[in-house]
């Protein structure tokens, strides 16, 4: 693949309007279908794309296994530190009302940040998931030669 110009380009346009939507299905998500587990997905799939195009390589030089590790778990602790914030406030754990005075801006605050918790842990993980299965076959094919 690295000498096919024509998929290079096409990856080039493709992929910021790939992440461009993923970020329309994360804010939209509130008002339509969509959400933080699509985003995530659109995210990941847009990353996949590049490394499929470009090489594992290139693709663990822009966003590297450590980088994943810790979006996995800023991912889970914004997530569950939406929920420790309704406690703290007097709810019960993701009681979102209690996170704003009037408690329909505390529902859409409550999820809108659960679902950015969601969209980076999902992205996070699935890449994890490629990382790993990519670079077991890429083990496996040096090992036959």
């Amino acid at each position: 693949m690295r000498m096919d110009i024509v998929l290079r380009v096409l990856a080039k346009l493709l992929i910021p309007f790939a992440l461009m939507f993923a970020s329309y299905v994360q804010f939209h998500g509130d008002f339509g279908p969509g959400g933080g587990f699509q985003a995530g997905v659109i995210v990941a799939a847009a990353i996949i794309f590049y490394a499929v195009i470009y090489g594992l390589p290139s693709a663990r030089k822009v966003v590297p296994d450590g980088l994943i590790e810790a979006l996995i778990a800023i991912g889970v602790l914004i997530y569950a530190g939406v929920g420790v914030a309704g406690i703290v406030l007097g709810g019960n754990y993701l009681d979102y009302f209690v996170l704003d005075h009037n408690p329909v801006h505390g529902q859409h605050r409550g999820i809108f940040w659960v679902e950015v918790g969601v969209a980076i842990t999902v992205a996070a993980v699935m890449l994890k998931i490629f990382y790993a299965f990519a670079a077991r076959r890429r083990d496996a094919e040096e090992d036959d030669a």
